[in-house]
């Protein structure tokens, strides 16, 4: 066999290759990208339910802080506060679950590609309303405190509210960032892996 048959063969068998490569590798990546939102969105339900146990546990297993909630939950301002939060939550998981659904079925590479944008959207939305939201549940807790608290009180009365301003700060600052460092962990290698495939998509569209 001559230099010129060795390389028409070559050159089939790699045309054959980038057929099965394109016509396999789709399917894979949708698959991929399909389980890493329904992932999310599952990610997404649980942090919900272990929020609302978090607060409402000690509420029925503490006196104290039973009453420091109440005393917080007095003003109309809190509860409409707690009730919208929760309302935009399960609106970001509504649209998590439609952006699963609609990777789910998609059957061609621009509109898997479409979902995918879509979900990082989502992701990014959602982790900055609850890093906000976590921020000014804190303002507002530590205002209550310094005004309902007795401990906090005579806290304030020996350091003075210089000192409780401070600390304040420093303690919501810590919180915000260790959440912000939880997400990053959970959400942040879900969303890498999902732009990996997108990455993916974009060659296999070129």
């Amino acid at each position: 066999m001559d230099g010129l048959d060795l390389l028409k063969k070559d050159w089939n068998k790699q045309e054959v290759q980038d057929k099965l490569t394109t016509k396999d590798i789709l399917p894979m990546l949708h698959k991929k990208s399909s389980s890493i939102v329904k992932l999310l969105f599952y990610i997404s339900i649980a942090e919900l339910v272990f929020w609302t146990l978090v607060n409402s546990i000690p509420y029925f297993t503490s006196e104290t802080y039973k009453n420091k909630l109440d005393s917080i939950y007095s003003n109309g301002l809190m509860i409409g506060l707690t009730f919208f939060s929760y309302v935009v939550i399960l609106v970001f998981i509504f649209l998590l679950y439609k952006s699963y659904k609609s990777i789910s079925v998609t059957d061609n590479i621009k509109s898997l590609m479409k979902s995918i944008i879509n979900t990082r959207k989502i992701i990014k939305y959602y982790v900055l309303y609850n890093l906000i939201m976590i921020g000014i549940s804190m303002i507002i807790g530590f205002y209550y405190s310094s005004h309902y608290d007795p401990n906090v009180i005579k806290a304030i009365e020996s350091a003075g509210m210089s000192m409780y301003i401070v600390i304040s700060i420093i303690v919501s600052v810590v919180f915000i960032v260790v959440i912000w460092l939880f997400y990053r962990l959970i959400y942040g290698l879900l969303l890498k892996r999902l732009n990996t495939n997108y990455n993916e998509l974009k060659k296999l569209e070129i």
